[in-house]
């Protein structure tokens, strides 16, 4: 079944999700949580590159890379669509590669249940 990828909207939804669970990794920091609004059948989630990490276009691309990971991720791994995630990128990610983002991503999304 093909769930869609719907992102967050409201500064009360980005609050809400900082102050639940998080994991971090050299790449990511993951917050996730239950909001109570929440739709089931939609993954929500958001992407935050900071402009700490660099100018626009490495921002988005950063943002790209991690969106195709989630879409894979959801093909892949049982994810748990009754939360709601955070995606706040490293500035290390830009540096490694493709595969070695996605072992340590996938192992950290296994981690939630």
């Amino acid at each position: 079944m093909k769930h869609k990828i719907a992102s967050l909207s409201k500064s009360d939804d980005f609050k809400s999700l900082i102050k639940g669970k998080k994991i971090n990794n050299k790449y990511l920091t993951i917050f996730f949580k239950k909001l109570s609004d929440k739709n089931s059948n939609n993954l929500n989630i958001s992407f935050v590159a900071k402009r700490k990490i660099g100018k626009a276009v490495i921002r988005n691309r950063i943002k790209r890379r991690l969106r195709n990971l989630m879409n894979d991720a959801l093909k892949k791994i049982n994810l748990n669509l009754n939360y709601s995630y955070l995606f706040i990128a490293k500035k290390n990610i830009i540096e490694d590669q493709y595969e070695l983002i996605k072992q340590n991503l996938f192992k950290d999304l296994k981690k939630i249940k």
